[in-house]
């Protein structure tokens, strides 16, 4: 098995210390704007509206880092590379792998609650630049959006994965609906 690259990890066992709490709230622009506030999720790429990156938790620190351990990790079942940050929204990361494939665990226990694969043609795999790798999902509104390889924005619901294509029409009005910094992490990597 391989192991799961440092950063999803050390992100994983960041998720367990803190004790994520299971629960449903739709992440709206009041939640993406207060993210500063927010410790136990990490809602958009960056965390937070200024992309700070930073984790204002206090569970870890130098007296502690030492009994830092590993609660769980996923196999993602890909060789290729994992390039997006995982988001967490009341206790359930959202991440995507390779071919747009996207994942909900509960942070805590680390059970899957569902996977969703568009089975995204492989044949679109010549056309990346960078590998077939996705970007990230974005949270918005009870959906967890993914851009796929294929050049296709896609919306999940966020409570079961279940998928609708997006049309022009609807990328129109999503565009103009979601913040910037929700936007920025439904990138992919597409032809």
């Amino acid at each position: 098995m391989r192991r799961p690259p440092r950063s999803f990890a050390f992100l994983l066992a960041l998720v367990a210390a803190h004790g994520c709490q299971s629960g449903a709230r739709a992440v709206d622009d009041a939640a993406l704007q207060a993210a500063d506030a927010d410790s136990a999720d990490w809602l958009s790429y960056g965390r937070t509206c200024t992309k700070q990156r930073h984790s204002p938790l206090t569970q870890v620190n130098t007296q502690t880092v030492s009994r830092l351990g590993l609660a769980w990790s996923a196999d993602l079942q890909t060789l290729h590379g994992l390039a997006a940050t995982p988001l967490v929204s009341d206790g359930v990361m959202y991440v995507s792998s390779a071919w747009s494939i996207v994942y909900a665990f509960d942070g805590k226990t680390g059970v899957q609650k569902w996977k969703f694969d568009q089975a995204v043609p492989k044949d679109h795999g010549k056309f990346a630049c960078c590998d077939v790798v996705n970007r990230g999902v974005a949270l918005y509104k009870g959906h967890v959006y993914v851009g796929t390889i294929d050049g296709r924005l896609i919306a999940l619901d966020q409570q079961s994965g279940t998928a609708e294509d997006i049309t022009a029409d609807q990328a129109r009005m999503i565009e103009a609906d979601v913040p910037v910094q929700a936007r920025r992490g439904a990138g992919a990597s597409i032809p």
